[in-house]
């Protein structure tokens, strides 16, 4: 388990941000996973002895999964030997609902967040589904779980949304019982029109890192802030990615230098995107930054 993630909405309020992963490998599923992060880690740290070996490799000279998702056991029981509270990002290099791996694995890693209420847990999921069929079926009423109440109160259920194709996933995920449902839009790839909010306790957006990393126009982010605002649902903009947009290209703001991507839009926010990394890109969205979180418990 990783103490000290750096990424941004672990930074719950009263707890140390960290990752866990007792799950090795995924596999792509939808848009989302064109610029996999994860993979190419795994691929990255594919040598016998590492934790990437045997899921993920190098296929002339890109980072392919393996097809091979299993419970990593030694990684299990590690949120256990934290006492101080952490917020925990469940299997930040792969999916727990990912299809290839059996409920009993799914049941272990529910025991242990459930043996650790001093924790927050939050698990995002492509595979909304298996989610949903695995919370309302056989799965959370295993004896596993010793007959506690459901849903966890100490464990966060999101879906990733990228496109408008994967909009259904809220659907599942208002199908499935949770202390808090979250929905991360990230990479937000494309404007998603009306968003129904309905049961949704979060909503976390940003932009694509990473190489090829695709811009985003920053009218997408608005939209999204804009409906949570109305539906009174806590909004956290992430980061705008890879690529800054500015107002216009009138010279005002100059990337001399820099990949430059143009959006044909008519209305007052037509935007160019200059590819200036993530750090200098940032996180003000309109010149502020959006830090809002869901109260637990």
């Amino acid at each position: 388990m990783s103490d000290g993630s750096t990424i941004e909405w672990l930074s719950f309020p009263g707890y140390q941000p960290a990752s866990w992963n007792p799950v090795r490998g995924c596999s792509r599923v939808s848009n989302g996973c064109t610029r996999c992060y994860a993979e190419r880690m795994a691929a990255r740290f594919s040598k016998p002895g590492m934790w990437g070996h045997g899921v993920a490799q190098k296929r002339r000279g890109k980072a392919r999964w393996t097809g091979l998702v299993q419970l990593y056991e030694a990684k299990l029981l590690l949120p256990l030997k934290r006492k101080k509270p952490r917020c925990i990002f469940v299997n930040s290099t792969s999916d727990l609902f990912h299809e290839k791996l059996p409920d009993a694995a799914i049941n272990k890693v529910f025991a242990v967040m459930q043996a650790c209420p001093q924790h927050l847990f939050i698990v995002l999921t492509k595979r909304s589904a298996r989610m949903r069929e695995y919370v309302n079926g056989e799965g959370a009423a295993n004896a596993a779980f010793n007959n506690f109440a459901w849903p966890l109160p100490n464990v966060i259920l999101g879906v990733s949304v990228e496109d408008r194709a994967a909009l259904y996933r809220l659907d599942d995920l208002r199908a499935t019982p949770a202390a808090c449902r979250m929905i991360s839009l990230e990479p937000l790839l494309e404007d998603l029109g009306d968003i129904d909010l309905t049961g949704i306790g979060w909503a976390v957006t940003g932009g694509e890192s990473g190489r090829n990393a695709r811009p985003t126009h920053p009218d997408c982010f608005r939209s999204v802030r804009d409906q949570c605002k109305e539906a009174g649902v806590p909004f956290f903009f992430k980061q705008h990615g890879e690529w800054l947009a500015t107002a216009d290209d009138n010279g005002e703001i100059s990337y001399g230098g820099h990949e430059r991507h143009g959006w044909d839009i008519d209305g007052p926010h037509e935007a160019w995107a200059y590819r200036v990394g993530k750090k200098r890109a940032g996180r003000l969205l309109d010149g502020r930054e959006h830090n809002e979180f869901p109260g637990m418990g």
